[in-house]
């Protein structure tokens, strides 16, 4: 455990946050603020792509199933363990790393669709294994199946199973006492309904949870901030302040340095959009779309919602109602924000924790079957997902946490593979932006 611990803190340190965030500014500069300029286009796209072209989902089908995983436990338990380390100012990192992170999220949308190719069962694949492999070449294979191996691992035994399950298991048993065994088969019949249907039963059961979720998140967290509107201004003070001096002791709270506000708010951040691990572009591949940019626009507002939006909420609930300040910590801290303008507040998050475990379950099932299917063809598609599913009835019981560190240390490296393909193909996706881009401008001069 010990070492594990050690490796861990290595693989996730100062390096591979800098190379994250530094892959994003590099792209930012490179498409010349896309986020930004682009924003409004990409909102559009989200509901009026044309959806042509080869693919398996929509392009708000592939966003959904992205978001399905994206947007998770790291959106109440992350942000309140950023905060509750690196102070209210590990906010605006968040927000900064969510920035640069767009124009990532961006690349790896557009090189997903510019690469992506079809399985044996004509189904189509892709993600950052097939522009490794066909974008900077064949003798980068190896790089390709570490990524893909990774994949795997991370959707069997950490991000896509044990840490989601124990999530929901643990809420609806202290809310409503149900027990574990009944949470773990309810949970392990409605997962294999669901993820035996593929991609496609996946997309449609996302489009329809993902934002039913997302509203009842907001709208709660509205009303806390509307409940605690005398304190916002302090709140956005507090954020910019801690920032960059760090924030005072007070109550339980041990203190901040700027160093922890910096550490903390990128790399929640970066756990809770995942810009730059490649996981979001194994679903953006499968969207119905002949333009890459345009699956690219649609993908990068994966990072907007998860981060700039509803992450920003559940950081200023937390600043507002002082409960940073106070012994609770991960989700019992949303909680008690919650509870403190909410009758049934609690109720209310577990909900939210379900539906956003749950969903993350689904998105990461797909993932880990397109990387298998990458290294082992898709005779190994079955297999897989029945793994997968008795893995889910397990989880409930299974307290590994070498296993979940093991999960967190694939993870980042992950992104190690990825990142290199985006520098290296950051040219690809600007030719693939000013291509799409000049079509626009053709349609309306027509």
């Amino acid at each position: 455990m010990h070492v594990l611990e050690l490796v861990n803190q290595w693989v996730w340190g100062a390096p591979l946050l800098i190379l994250l965030v530094g892959t994003g500014i590099w792209l930012t500069c490179r498409l010349g603020l896309l986020q930004v300029i682009r924003l409004p286009l990409a909102l559009r796209l989200i509901f009026k792509a044309k959806n042509e072209g080869e693919g398996d989902v929509s392009s708000f089908g592939a966003l959904a199933t992205a978001l399905a995983a994206t947007v998770g436990t790291g959106n109440i338990v992350g942000v309140a363990t950023a905060i509750q380390i690196g102070g209210p100012g590990a906010l605006l990192w968040m927000w900064i790393a969510a920035f640069f992170g767009m124009a990532t999220k961006y690349a790896e949308g557009v090189l997903a669709v510019k690469f992506r190719t079809m399985d044996d069962k004509g189904q189509v694949s892709g993600g950052p294994m097939y522009y490794i492999e066909r974008g900077l070449g064949s003798k980068f294979k190896p790089l390709a199946v570490f990524f893909a191996i990774s994949g795997v691992l991370v959707a069997l035994f950490g991000i896509g199973t044990f840490p989601q399950v124990n999530a929901i298991v643990s809420s609806t048993q202290s809310s409503w006492g149900v027990p574990a065994i009944v949470t773990a088969g309810i949970m392990t019949v409605v997962t294999a309904l669901v993820t035996l249907g593929g991609i496609k039963s996946i997309s449609q059961v996302s489009t329809k949870v993902v934002p039913v979720m997302a509203i009842i998140y907001i709208v709660a967290s509205f009303v806390v901030l509307i409940t605690f509107a005398d304190q916002i201004p302090h709140a956005v003070a507090l954020v910019f302040e801690g920032a960059f001096n760090g924030a005072a002791a007070g109550g339980g709270f041990l203190g901040a340095t700027v160093m922890m506000a910096i550490r903390n708010g990128v790399a929640r951040g970066v756990f809770s959009n995942e810009s730059g691990l490649g996981s979001a572009p194994i679903a953006a591949a499968a969207a119905k779309t002949k333009w890459p940019a345009e699956q690219g626009l649609v993908s990068m507002t994966g990072t907007f919602f998860d981060t700039i939006i509803i992450c920003t909420l559940t950081g200023l609930t937390l600043i507002v109602t002082g409960v940073w300040q106070g012994a609770e910590r991960g989700a019992m801290m949303t909680q008690a924000a919650f509870d403190a303008a909410i009758p049934y507040g609690s109720i209310i998050l577990t909900i939210c924790l379900m539906l956003f475990a749950f969903t993350t379950i689904l998105g990461w099932n797909y993932y880990g079957e397109r990387c298998i299917t990458y290294l082992f063809g898709v005779k190994s598609i079955l297999p897989y997902r029945i793994v997968f599913i008795l893995l889910i009835a397990f989880g409930a019981f299974i307290k590994l946490e070498a296993i979940w560190l093991l999960a967190d240390i694939v993870n980042g490296l992950m992104a190690l593979p990825n990142l290199i393909a985006l520098l290296g193909l950051s040219g690809v996706v600007v030719a693939e932006t000013h291509r799409y881009l000049q079509h626009m401008k053709s349609q309306k001069l027509g």
